[in-house]
Formats: structure tokens, sequence, C-alpha cells
């Protein structure tokens, strides 16, 4: 069998090593053929950047390397173009040197493209002048060029907690972004790609004819696997595995088209025998930046795993605006479930994509509601077992212990404990945490569910409710509004009312009733 590319982002070696490798050639083409300038945003380990290094290999007219692939005998291999690249995924520009970080980086980015273009600059101290004279110098030997920027936007989310510095980076790559703009007669095709949004007005200045394909349906499957490629390409590799369970745990993501595998995920299940499922693709990052935004504001946590948001919402922000929810759905931990039209244009119902993204993007959520590290496995498996059971009893002790383990400076420094959003949010993350399937704010005729958890052969409703003193409200209004209507039948229901006190921080009430 052939070897698995992991994280290989050489085209050429890939294509010369046996290496597994799922055909995106056509897609390249049909970009090239429609366009000139491309903006492509998808989260870290998606294929960005072997993607970037094939357009490379094509406008190079490399041809012995795509026998057998969609574009080999569709290309002109005798028209080949100069590639400027520029990729600032090496390394971290950040602290009080970060600018000067960038411009070094920037520079020995350029010097390196000119050794391989056999080209000199006579400015090679500053970085924007340098570009300039790279991209007329390779026009007037070579011909109109290429420019392909892979992690565009990475010195900027390299210190986005830290706003200054982060503005300062945008102001700097803005800079130096511009020579594009005022380079357009020397250039034949452009491919900008990265993480974020961030707005064109600020960052892409000018360059108004930069084409965004994030959200093209033609373009959905530019990176990362479909379900058909696994069943095909991979499929000798797969063959004693639950695909149903494999997509559960790793598909999901929607770009408007088919939905598609992180193809990290993938390549690290099968290298790990294709038994053992695992947080592959979370594990290998840092999701840090997310706790320093979620404190900037107290969020009701089921509202970012079901939230609906406006195309301008998702279309990009800024240093100066982050929009938290915006920045979840381009890193890769919402995607899009569905996209409505309304009167006034599109908007997105977002969604957690996978098991493997709810199961850690809970036990980050729990870090930031609580405060808890090492307990969270302990109250985790205390949970599981006593909603397997259906042993209510155990349950209500299983939450009084996970309240009870929260420190009380969480509550005070926060006033967390009059919100009946955090008692929410807690259980939310707790419960989402488990892998189990859980609806908040599930919709009925009456009204909505706080929230509503499904097993195998049970369904518990739960509504939560912040009071000074017991009032059996919890439970009284499950029943009045009879919300377990909508599930009764071959399953137990269980309506579970549960009532936090405000002053004790913990179960004042719980109640629950089985139908």
């Amino acid at each position: 069998m052939k070897k698995l590319p992991i994280g290989i982002q050489t085209f050429e070696k890939i294509a010369t090593g046996n290496y597994v490798y799922v055909d995106k050639t056509a897609i390249a083409l049909q970009l090239i053929e429609n366009g000139e300038y491309y903006f492509l945003s998808r989260p870290r380990r998606f294929g960005k950047s072997l993607f970037l290094d094939t357009l490379q290999d094509i406008f190079q007219g490399r041809k012995e390397l795509f026998k057998g692939l969609a574009i080999h005998d569709q290309w002109d291999w005798k028209s080949t173009c100069p590639v400027i690249k520029i990729s600032f995924g090496a390394g971290v520009h950040e602290g009080d040197n970060a600018r000067d970080a960038l411009d070094r980086t920037m520079i020995s980015i350029l010097k390196h493209n000119q050794k391989r273009l056999k080209l000199r600059c006579e400015n090679i101290t500053d970085a924007k002048e340098c570009f300039t004279e790279l991209i007329e110098a390779a026009y007037d030997k070579y011909g109109k060029v290429v420019i392909l920027v892979d992690e565009y936007d990475k010195p900027i989310l390299d210190n986005i907690s830290d706003k200054d510095t982060a503005r300062m980076m945008r102001d700097r790559l803005k800079n130096i972004y511009s020579v594009i703009k005022d380079s357009d007669r020397y250039i034949k095709f452009v491919f900008i790609t990265g993480v974020s949004k961030f707005s064109k007005v600020n960052l892409f200045s000018g360059l108004n004819n930069l084409n965004d394909i994030t959200l093209d349906p033609r373009y959905a499957t530019i990176c990362g696997y479909t379900h058909h490629d696994l069943e095909t390409t991979f499929k000798q590799y797969l063959q004693r595995v639950d695909m149903e369970e494999l997509k559960d745990w790793y598909n999901g993501y929607y770009y408007l088209g088919d939905k598609v595998y992180n193809p990290f995920d993938i390549l690290l299940f099968i290298d790990k025998g294709a038994d053992y499922f695992e947080n592959y693709w979370w594990s290998t990052g840092n999701p840090s930046f997310l706790l320093k935004l979620l404190q900037e504001k107290t969020w009701h946590i089921p509202e970012i795993e079901n939230y609906t948001a406006s195309a301008a919402t998702l279309d990009a922000f800024d240093v100066d605006h982050i929009d938290l929810i915006a920045l979840l759905w381009q890193t890769g931990y919402l995607t899009i479930k569905e996209k409505r039209r309304t009167s006034f244009g599109s908007n997105y119902l977002l969604t957690v994509p996978n098991r493997e993204i709810q199961t850690s993007l809970n036990v980050l959520f729990i870090t930031y509601l609580t405060k808890q590290t090492h307990e969270t496995l302990q109250f985790q498996q205390g949970l599981h077992d006593c909603l397997k059971a259906g042993d209510l009893k155990g349950l209500e002790a299983s939450i009084k212990r996970l309240f009870s383990s929260i420190p009380y400076n969480n509550f005070t420094n926060n006033k967390l404990q009059n919100y009946e959003g955090y008692y929410a949010s807690v259980m939310y993350a707790y419960l989402a945490s488990l892998g189990f399937e859980l609806i908040a704010e599930d919709t009925t005729n009456h009204n909505r569910i706080d929230l509503t958890l499904k097993l195998d052969n049970k369904i518990y409703i739960f509504e939560i409710k912040a009071v000074d003193k017991a009032t059996g409200k919890a439970l009284e209004q499950i029943e009045a509004r009879e919300y377990f209507l909508k599930y009764q039948g071959d399953k137990t229901v269980y309506a579970v009312g549960i009532e936090f006190c405000k002053q004790q921080r913990n179960i004042r009430l719980f109640e629950w009733k089985q139908y």
C-alpha cells in the first residue's frame, strides 16, 4: 500500500515518493481558467499549503509530476510562469520585537525567491521595496508573475490577544500586500490563503478584485477529503472500519458543497491502526486564544454552538473588532449546518462539525467556566454512568459534586452566581463533552426546552433555573408546557427540573418525573 502523507506539504514529494494523493488538480485547473485573484480561508492542517505547492508546480510546468492526474492532458506544460511564494507558516512573530521579526522573515522569504528565480534586488533591506523589485524583475526576465501567499494572517493571529501588537502586525502586512495591488500589470495569478478572514478594507485595501472562494460551492472540496474519497482512494486502509462512526467522529465541515473531513484526522486515524478514535486534530493545536476571547464577555455557551450568523458576521473581522463566533467558524470549531435565505440576505445556522470537536471544545468550555482541570474526567465518568443507567439520584449527586468543586472566587470575581445562563452553560458543556446527542434551546410547539439529551433508549429533558429559594417551577414548566410530548414513544423520557441556589452556588432543588 502507498504511504500516508502525514505532515507532507510538498507536492513533488508526494508525486515521486509513493504517497497517497487525493487528486485536486481538476479544481486547480478550474481556478486558473476562471480567474486571476483568489482568497481562501480554511482551518489549520486542512491541506492549504499542499494545494499552493501543487499550484506552484503547475505554473512551473512540471508535467512529469502530474502523470495520471486530471490536469495532465488538460494543461499547456510549455507555458510557464515565474512563481513568487510567500509563507508565514514557520516560526512565531510575537512580543516586543514582533515587527522586526516579521521584517526579517519577509526579507528572508524574498531572498529565497530571488535565489530560486536567479534574480537579485538592489534593495534587500526594505521588504516592500524588495517585493516590488522582485515582481518587476521576474516579469522582465520571464513574463507575467504568479504570487502564492500561504498563512497570510499568522503574524496577526500570533498576537491576537495583544491588540496593540496585532494592530501593528496588520498594518505592516497591509503595507507589504499593497505591492500586489500596485503590480497588477505584471501579474497573471494570485492565490492567498490562511485561517482567518480579516477585513479586506483593513488588510487588502484596494485589492478589490480578490475573489473570496471560501463559501463558493464549486470549490467546497478544494481542501479536505470527501466521504467518497474515503470509500475509493482510502478503501484498502478502512476495510474493517465502521464508516458511519468514522463520519460521526471526523466528517461534517460544510462549505456549501460536499461535506469534508479534516485530512489530518483521517491520516492519523489510519496510521494508528484504523480502530482508535481520538482527538487527533484538536491535540495538535493550541486553542488558548479561545479562552482569552471568552473571558472578555460572559457567554451563554449553548448559544455559541447553535448560533445563527449573518453573512456579514462570517465574512470578516478585524483586530479592533474580533467576533468570537466568526473566529470559531473560521478556525474550524464551528461549521455551517444550514444556509437560509431571508428578505435581508442570507444567514447561516452554525453547529459543531463532529464528535471530535464536540467533546474537545466542551472540555475547553469547562475549563473556562469552572477552572477545573484534573477533576473533569472524574465528573464526566460519573455523569456518563448515571445517565446510561437512568440513575437520577446518582445524577443529582454527581452534579452536586461537580458544582461543589468549582472555586468560590470563580463566582465572586464575576458575580456568576446570579446568572442562570452560567449554570446552564456548565451543564451543557459537561453533557456535550460526553459525546451524546445534545440539543440546546430545543424547540417545541409551546416554547423551548433548555437542554435535551438523547441516548439509545432514554431521553432527558432539562429545565434549569437560578433561584433565591426553591420554587418547583423548573419541573412545573416542563409539565405545564408538555415538553415531554415531543419525545414520548419507544424511549423512556425523563423530565428533570434543576434549581440552583444563588447563595449556595449549587443545586437547591432537583425534581424529576418519568414518562
